[in-house]
């Protein structure tokens, strides 16, 4: 994910939208093969809460594992600190994050490295298409939270081994301070007065938000969701003319004005606008109308998570009224928002909040995204190059 570069987030949205390569080779010590067990059971294979013998079993077993292990979720990502305050308050269990800014591809990678190490990661955030990577690579564990089948069922994968969890829309941050007249579309990005300005939040082969960045590109400049490369062709034009700025945004070099406009989801552009307005940085979002592009991160458990009770207890916790709302607050559409806008536990008025848009959102195929993929690694270094 990286905040930095992860990843890289109405009436018509609750309907539809609803609403990281690590180098660390440090050896840790082998995890407690007792830990995360309920009667002589290691929760590693627990598919629900159920198999762990019920929430309070569960529960139970994360305490006495007492630590989580997350990766890649900056606290100010769709307000991941609160979530991750949250979670420690109700239950006492310790949530460390090892390289918050890291991108999806690093958390992959880290799965893969860490494997019997007791610093593995045991849950993932992922852009959608990692997430779908991961599982197909036999990473994840199959686990469905209580409201599993209140997800769509296009949006999460039928054994649970990864389900959506929130998301948005790409969008342009803008500097309003120092840039006289903000863009309000892709087309409007080629403009001179743009000249090394405009930034991507992360490399579109390792992070999730800039990958839909690209894609959105795309989908401005006469591309589809089976047709990427017009998305890396405008980012070609942008670099040709002088406009593409090879800094990945963050919020600290948008606050030491290096990237004045970036391409990034708009709960982020929506959150950084709260935050900088005490430092006196007009932070302008608008989701351009010539390429809607919504997307959502996904959640998956690592198979071989080091502490497996406390893995699962923080999916129900993200999937509970309380999580979703939480994400919500950050501007970013939680997966449940349909349904909890149907039963009444939706926060309406961080749901009023939320940047508006116009239309109903579209969602690449698994099969469409694998390909955008690939077509990125192919082209994306040359086109931006030089």
């Amino acid at each position: 994910m990286t905040s930095p570069a992860r990843p890289a987030r109405i009436a018509a949205l609750v309907g539809a939208l609803g609403l990281t390569a690590l180098t660390l080779t440090a050896c840790g010590a082998a995890p407690d093969k007792g830990a995360g067990a309920v009667g002589g059971k290691n929760l590693s294979s627990a598919a629900s809460a159920a198999d762990a013998g019920g929430m309070d079993a569960l529960i139970a077993a994360a305490k006495k594992e007492g630590t989580l292990n997350a990766i890649a979720i900056p606290r100010d990502w769709a307000n991941y600190g609160a979530i991750i305050d949250g979670f420690t308050k109700k239950y006492g269990i310790k949530v460390t994050v090892e390289n918050p800014d890291g991108s999806s591809q690093d958390e992959i990678n880290a799965v893969k490295t860490r494997k019997g190490q007791d610093r593995a990661p045991d849950v993932l955030d992922l852009g959608a298409s990692f997430a779908q990577a991961a599982a197909e690579q036999g990473l994840t564990a199959p686990y469905k939270v209580a409201s599993f089948d209140k997800i769509p069922e296009t949006q999460r994968e039928a054994q649970g081994r990864w389900f959506n969890d929130y998301g948005g829309y790409v969008s342009i941050g803008c500097d309003a301070k120092r840039v006289k007249v903000c863009p309000q579309t892709f087309a409007d990005l080629l403009r001179p007065e743009y000249k090394g300005k405009v930034a991507l939040n992360g490399n579109p082969t390792k992070s999730g938000s800039a990958f839909g960045g690209v894609y959105a590109a795309a989908l401005a400049s006469g591309g589809s969701f089976d047709d990427i490369q017009p998305g890396i062709d405008f980012f070609g034009k942008l670099k040709k003319n002088g406009n593409y700025n090879p800094v990945e945004s963050t919020p600290a070099t948008v606050e030491k004005g290096e990237t004045p406009i970036s391409i990034d989801w708009d709960y982020l552009n929506a959150g950084y606008a709260k935050q900088f307005a005490s430092k006196g940085i007009d932070w302008k979002v608008a989701v351009p109308s010539d390429g809607v592009y919504a997307q959502y991160y996904s959640q998956a458990i690592n198979k071989d998570a080091p502490h497996p009770a406390a893995a699962r207890l923080w999916q129900e916790y993200l999937y509970s009224a309380e999580g979703q709302n939480l994400w919500l607050k950050g501007y970013a559409r939680p997966v449940l928002m349909p349904a909890m806008t149907a039963d009444g536990t939706i926060d309406k008025a961080a749901a009023a909040a939320l940047p508006a848009v116009e239309g109903t959102p579209r969602f690449p195929t698994e099969q469409q995204t694998a390909k955008a993929k690939e077509t990125l690694s192919q082209g994306w270094a040359a086109a931006v190059s030089g």
